[in-house]
Parts: structure tokens; sequence; C-alpha cells
């Protein structure tokens, strides 16, 4: 069975009244309102963390942001600044009620302080220290009065002299109108980094040094020395005996010539090379001429290192010859040097 089809029928158009200029204001400006609050309510309903005061905070600028301060905050508002942060390196305090007051003002509330009353801000800062600033200094006295910088310290005047920067300047610190007397030998200059931006002015004296072997335990004496009983260090020239000995290569292997305790330095004489030969010992005499070389059995009659005069006893003659050291348990005799002739002068007729 068909049913037929029925036309649409058209409703009478409504009457339209036109707006006033009035109603249309305010319709806008609701409407502004309202996205408004959407947009500050939005990014807090879809983090869904709540706002909290942070404990403490190290500021890295020269202000602090809402970001800085309370966690949670919005990205639109987080980096709007509210405090100016301490002088580098100092530290300073804010009340808690003077936050939520400011993040009050950018439309933030329901901030938790978590008991806190006040938060610590520490500005964060490069440190050139002592260390840095005597670098500096030696590498100025090198390139502008010619001093050897390995061999040079400087004392610099007042207790540990730093000089505070902001964190981005990372470079290397320089010395610049340097000044030095030789005479007094009295250096003064400005430790700066980048171009002057930030800048401490040092003075102090500059200390001509010298390597000494400092023992680093205690020897008995006749004890060998190691490499590891002893370190080189830098030290005043004026406050190290003028025969300390520094250097390595030649203290490594000698022996102790008497009881020397930590922390010494070690001068001539307190080591020496060991002894090849023993008094007492049966010693190899070595007799060396051009064309001949010959070779016999002898005692020692006294100790010797290398190079050192001793006397032996020939086994088989049991005569006494004086020698040489020339290695371990061997001695050289050279043969007694042959007189020469008188050259007379005539006399006079």
């Amino acid at each position: 069975m068909t049913h037929a089809l029925r036309p649409l029928r058209r409703s009478a158009p409504l009457a339209v009244t036109p707006l006033s200029r009035g109603v249309i204001g305010r319709t806008l400006f609701a409407l502004a309102a309202f996205v408004a609050m959407a947009l500050f309510a939005l990014p807090l309903m879809a983090a869904g963390n709540p706002l909290r005061l942070r404990g403490d905070v190290t500021a890295r600028g020269d202000t602090l942001s809402l970001g800085d301060l309370v966690e949670g905050a919005p990205a639109e508002l987080a980096n709007r600044p509210l405090f100016r942060a301490p002088a580098l390196g100092a530290v300073g305090t804010i009340q808690a009620r003077r936050i939520v007051e400011a993040a009050a003002g950018l439309g933030l509330t329901g901030i938790e302080s978590g008991g806190r009353v006040q938060v610590t801000v520490q500005r964060a800062a490069r440190r050139v220290g002592p260390p840095e600033i005597e670098a500096a200094l030696k590498r100025a006295l090198e390139t502008g009065y010619g001093l050897d910088a390995k061999s040079v310290s400087v004392r610099l005047d007042g207790e540990a002299p730093v000089l505070l920067a902001p964190l981005d300047l990372d470079g290397q610190a320089a010395a610049v109108d340097v000044t030095y007397e030789p005479r007094s030998r009295r250096v003064a200059g400005l430790i700066v980094l980048g171009e002057r931006q930030a800048s401490l002015r040092v003075a102090g004296i500059a200390v001509e040094t010298r390597e000494v072997a400092v023992l680093t335990r205690s020897l008995n004496r006749g004890e060998a020395v190691a490499g590891a009983d002893f370190t080189i260090e830098r030290r005043p020239r004026d406050a190290v005996p003028t025969d300390a000995q520094g250097a390595p290569g030649l203290i490594a292997g000698q022996v102790a010539q008497r009881s020397l305790s930590a922390g010494s330095v070690l001068r001539s004489g307190d080591v020496a090379p060991p002894d090849l030969v023993a008094r007492g010992e049966s010693v190899a005499i070595v007799f060396e001429t051009p064309g001949v070389s010959l070779s016999m059995r002898g005692i020692a009659n006294e100790s010797g290192r290398l190079g050192a005069s001793v006397s032996v006893t020939n086994g088989a003659s049991k005569k006494v010859l004086q020698a040489v050291v020339v290695g371990p348990g061997r001695v050289s005799v050279s043969p007694a040097p042959q007189p020469q002739p008188l050259l007379q002068a005539s006399a006079a007729p």
C-alpha cells in the first residue's frame, strides 16, 4: 500500500527587531570576560596539579618569575617576573604572603604554602677564586714582563679574593692593566670576565719558586729511596735550602745517608748512590792498557760507590793496589804513570 507524499509546509517568516548598540556592547563584554576566564581556568584544569610554593629557590638571573616561586604555575604566566633577585652570591628571603598576593594579582588563587612562612632565595654566581686569579696574573707577567710562569707564584693580598660573576660568563679569567715592580716584586692588575662585564682589582707579590724533593715517608739510614718515597713540589726559593735537591731522576735508587723524617726537603748529602763494592768483598781487579787486558781476583779493603777510589789486595801477590770502582764487584787498576825525563840546561862557558 502506497501513501501519498505530502508537501513540506513553510512556516511564516518571523519578525526581527534590530538590537540597540548598548545591548550589543554588553553582549560583547560578557563574551570577552567569559573567554578570559576560560583561558585562565582551562590550563589549571588541564594540568590537574595544585599550585604550591617552592622551597629554597636558586635564582639564575636578576629577577624571580612566578614559575621560580610557584610550582604548577600555568605556562603563559610562568615567566612573569615578580621579585628582584638578591645580589650575586647573596641569600635573601621573601614572605610567603607576598608571593600569594603577587600571584593573586595575576588571577591565581588557592596556592598551598606547605606551612612555609617565607621562601629562601640564593643567587647563583660563578666564583673566580685565588687559583684562577693567580693563573691570570702569571700569564700576564709572562707575556708583558718575560717572567717564567712555571717558576713564579703570586701571593695575593687580603684573604682569598673572589670575583663573583653571572653564570653565563663562562670564559677564562684575564688580567688587564697589570703593573709589576721588579725591585719590590709588587704586582697589581684587574681581573675581568668577558668584555669587562665582571671585574675585580687585586694586588700581591710575585714570589720566585723552585722545584724541590719532599719525602712522603720516613727513611732509615742505608734504606734505598724509591720513586713513591718522595714528591716534587714548588716552593718559594727563599724558603728552601740552597742545596735542596729537585732532580727526581738522580734521587730514585739512592741510599739515605742518615735517618730522614717525612715532609723534609731532601738536601745534598741526605742521599747518595749505593756502594757497588763492600769492604771485605771479593772483587774482580781489571788491568787495562792499550792492547793488554788482564783480570784477577782480589779483596776490597774498603767500600765504595761508582767512581770512588778504593784500596784492594791482589789475591795472588798480596800486594795492595789503589783502584777505581767501575761496577758492582768490579774495580779498575790503571798503569802507573811513567816518569818524565828531566831536561838539564847546559852551563854557559
